[in-house]
C-alpha cells in the first residue's frame, strides 16, 4: 500500500526545519541504508540533494545486467519560506519521488526484489525563492539547473523518468497526472505504448499525455520560454527521459499551499513503481532504437538543442 509512504512522507516534507538528513533518518529508522545526502549552497541559500539505490537482484551495482531506472523529483523547492506558509504545489516531484523511494525499500524487504538497480534523486529545500512567470509564478531555487543536473542525473540511469509539478500553465487543463513523449540525444519521440499501457493498468482510465516543445528539451538559461523544468534531465544525458506530470484543470502556482493532492501522488507513486518492474525485465521500453537510428540517419544529431549556444563541442 504506497498510500501510507505517501502520507508519512508529506508529513516529514511539511516542515520548516526538514532537511535531507531527516530523509535518511526516515530510511534508517526503517532499516534502509541505501541513502545519499548532499549539502549544497547557492547564490540563493542552500538545499539537500538526496539520492536513494534501490538494489535489484540482478542489478548493475551487483555485478548484474539489468537495466538502471532513474527516477528525478524535479522542483525549485518543497517551501517557499517566509514568503509562503507550509508545502508548495511545486514540491509534488521530490514527495513522488521519495514515497516511491520508501514503498520500494519496504517491498525489498518483504522480499519483493525487482530485477534491476534503481536510483532516485530529488532535493530537499523547505525556503527556497520564488520567481515571476507567466501565467503563474514559478519557485526558483537555491542552486541553478546546471547543479541540480549535476547532482540529480546520474550516469548510472539507463532510462529516466523526471517527475514535477506542471500545474502553471493552460496546456493541460486535466486533474491528475499525465506524461511526455520521450526525449533522447535532442530528439523528440514518440509516446511510449508501454508507459501507455501501464499508466491505463494503473490509474483504470485512459492515459493522458503532456504535450512538449523543442523549447522545453533546450537548457534553462538560454532566455526561451519553458512549460518548467520537467525535461531538464535530458540535456545532460544520452540515456531517454520522459516526464511525468502533476497536473491540474486550471493554472496553480508553484509556490501555493495547500494544493497538493495525495491521492494523484499516489497514482503516481504507483505508475512509477509498476514501470520499474516492467523495465528492469525488458518488457516496458522508453523509444523504439529502430525508429530512433533511422532519424539519426535522416536528419543527423539533434544535439546541439542540448547546448546554450547551439554548438557540440568535439573532444
Amino acid at each position: 500500500m504506497s498510500f501510507k509512504h505517501v502520507i508519512e512522507m508529506y508529513d516529514l516534507m511539511d516542515s520548516a526545519f526538514v532537511s535531507g538528513k531527516d530523509l535518511k533518518e526516515y530510511f534508517e529508522q526503517r532499516h534502509f541504508s541505501g541513502v545519499e545526502v548532499t549539502t549544497i549552497t547557492g547564490n540563493k541559500g542552500k538545499t539537500d540533494f538526496v539520492k536513494v539505490t534501490i538494489k535489484g537482484k540482478n542489478g548493475k551495482s551487483s555485478g548484474g545486467n539489468a537495466p538502471t531506472l532513474g527516477v528525478i523529483g524535479r522542483l525549485g523547492g518543497i517551501g517557499a519560506r517566509p514568503e509562503q506558509i507550509g508545502f508548495v504545489s511545486d514540491g509534488d516531484g521530490a514527495l513522488a519521488c521519495m514515497a516511491t523511494a520508501a514503498k520500494l525499500a519496504d517491498m525489498q524487504q518483504r522480499g519483493d526484489i525487482l530485477e534491476g538497480d534503481i536510483i532516485l534523486t530529488t532535493h530537499i529545500c523547505p525556503d527556497a525563492p520564488t520567481l515571476p512567470h507567466d501565467p503563474v509564478p514559478f519557485m526558483n531555487s537555491p542552486v541553478d539547473m546546471m547543479t541540480m543536473n549535476q547532482y540529480e542525473v546520474v550516469a548510472e540511469m539507463d532510462a529516466i523518468l523526471s517527475i514535477d509539478t506542471t500545474k502553471g500553465n493552460m496546456i493541460l487543463n486535466h486533474t491528475g497526472y499525465a506524461i511526455t513523449p520521450t526525449v533522447k540525444e535532442g530528439y523528440i519521440l514518440r509516446i511510449s505504448t508501454d508507459l501507455l499501457e501501464v499508466m491505463k493498468q494503473t490509474s483504470g482510465n485512459m492515459p493522458v499525455t503532456l504535450p512538449i516543445t523543442t523549447q522545453d528539451i533546450t537548457p534553462y538559461g538560454n532566455n526561451v520560454h519553458h512549460i518548467n523544468s520537467i525535461m531538464q534531465p535530458c540535456v545532460v544525458t544520452d540515456s531517454p527521459v520522459v516526464g511525468i506530470a502533476l497536473t491540474t484543470q486550471v493554472p496553480v502556482a508553484g509556490c501555493a499551499t495547500g494544493a497538493t493532492h495525495l491521492v494523484h501522488v499516489e497514482q503516481v507513486v504507483r505508475f512509477v513503481i509498476e514501470v520499474a518492474k516492467l523495465y528492469g525485465i525488458g518488457k516496458c521500453e522508453f523509444f523504439d532504437q529502430k525508429d530512433f537510428e533511422l532519424m539519426s540517419s535522416l536528419y543527423g544529431s539533434m544535439k546541439h538543442l542540448l547546448t546554450l549556444d547551439g554548438k557540440v563541442s568535439v573532444s
